[in-house]
């Protein structure tokens, strides 16, 4: 709003001169972040304490190695998250835009997904007792299969014709296959592989928010320079217009991580929950995709990655086929728990790791 309000002012008054800073993706992408930081710090408080007193509380599992008793109960915040993202994007973002409007539509269904799971929980009072994996992975593949057809069909696709269907590869500068339309199938596997990894991850204070602000804030830059004419061609990357939004968005989501982690540093009083992880994870998914970059997840995600890989191992390989345990415990990071090591010190080391493999990803824009 803030955008198309400034945008008619100069186009009004020309003496307003400095609102032409509007039309700068890099000007709005900081003020989105600001925006969102600031929200989540300011409101986040009373926020916290509105999902506590109506029963938004977190039904802590009892395990051998860790039983319950030893954390407290936390509250449901991942709401706090879509709030702030979303009030930052109606403020900064080109609501009209098609990458604007994917973004903001994966937001929203993948928060939806997970509302309706927290509630069901919550409902119930058991973690175990949210939505079924069935129902959660149908959710899931209906988002991507409807993603993917309006990703490729050239009617509806916000990249030039023929870029959508093109596969990219890290440090290496020309795509390298054309899937056509096995590319919806391709966009439906990323969507709910990263959606579901990124929740995997949601385990431990402060665990999943860091690598995620991370992550966003490599997509960003990526898409920052696929906006650009000239950096893209210097650079050689694909260039596509409008693409700057995602930026925009990226930055205003890394804003919004920071923010949450001053409430879910350890000693968390507030979890991100099935609504913030999924909602998260999905629009990773949805940005992967829109600016070709899908197998750099696999470097700048590798936390993520190693989550859902150890999840992979333990449950269907291991115990399902092999009738034996690879780990105390899956995901990895429970591994770790069971094995001795504090929370704070698991958690701390995943995120130097996560922000080495964000440097590496970041290389990949010049070693290709």
């Amino acid at each position: 709003m803030i955008y198309y309000l400034g945008t008619y002012l100069y186009d009004s008054f020309t003496s307003l001169s400095f609102l032409r800073l509007l039309n700068s993706i890099s000007f709005r992408a900081i003020a989105g972040a600001i925006t969102a930081l600031l929200f989540t710090i300011l409101f986040g408080g009373r926020l916290i304490l509105h999902f506590y007193r109506s029963g938004q509380r977190d039904v802590v599992r009892s395990y051998a190695h860790f039983p319950a008793g030893e954390h407290q109960t936390k509250t449901y915040g991942g709401g706090l998250i879509i709030t702030a993202v979303l009030l930052a994007a109606l403020l900064w973002c080109k609501l009209y835009n098609p990458f604007t409007l994917l973004c903001l539509g994966a937001i929203v269904w993948f928060a939806g997904l997970g509302a309706v799971d927290d509630y069901m929980k919550v409902r119930y009072g058991s973690s175990d007792r949210g939505l079924s994996e069935k129902a959660k992975l149908l959710l899931q593949f209906a988002y991507g299969l409807t993603f993917g057809v309006l990703y490729v069909l050239e009617a509806t696709s916000p990249l030039p014709p023929g870029l959508a269907t093109q596969l990219y590869l890290p440090f290496v500068k020309i795509p390298v296959l054309d899937l056509s339309w096995g590319y919806v199938p391709f966009t439906i596997f990323t969507v709910i592989a990263i959606a579901n990894s990124v929740n995997l991850a949601d385990g431990l204070d402060g665990l999943a928010i860091v690598p995620v602000a991370f992550v966003v804030a490599v997509f960003g830059i990526f898409a920052y320079v696929c906006s650009n004419i000239r950096i893209a061609e210097f650079l050689i990357f694909p260039f596509m217009p409008g693409v700057g939004e995602v930026a925009v968005i990226c930055s205003i989501v890394f804003g919004a991580c920071l923010g949450f982690l001053w409430f879910n540093s350890y000693p968390a009083n507030v979890i991100m929950g099935d609504t913030g992880s999924m909602a998260l994870g999905g629009l990773l998914g949805t940005v992967a995709v829109l600016i070709k970059q899908e197998f750099l997840f696999l470097i700048i995600g590798g936390i993520f990655v190693g989550e859902a890989f150890s999840v992979l191992v333990q449950e269907k390989i291991g115990l399902k086929w092999l009738g034996r345990r690879f780990f105390y415990r899956a995901p990895i990071h429970d591994h770790f728990r069971a094995q001795g090591l504090a929370d704070t010190k698991i958690v701390t080391r995943f995120w130097i790791v996560a922000g080495i493999l964000a440097l590496c990803g970041l290389a990949t824009l010049k070693i290709r």
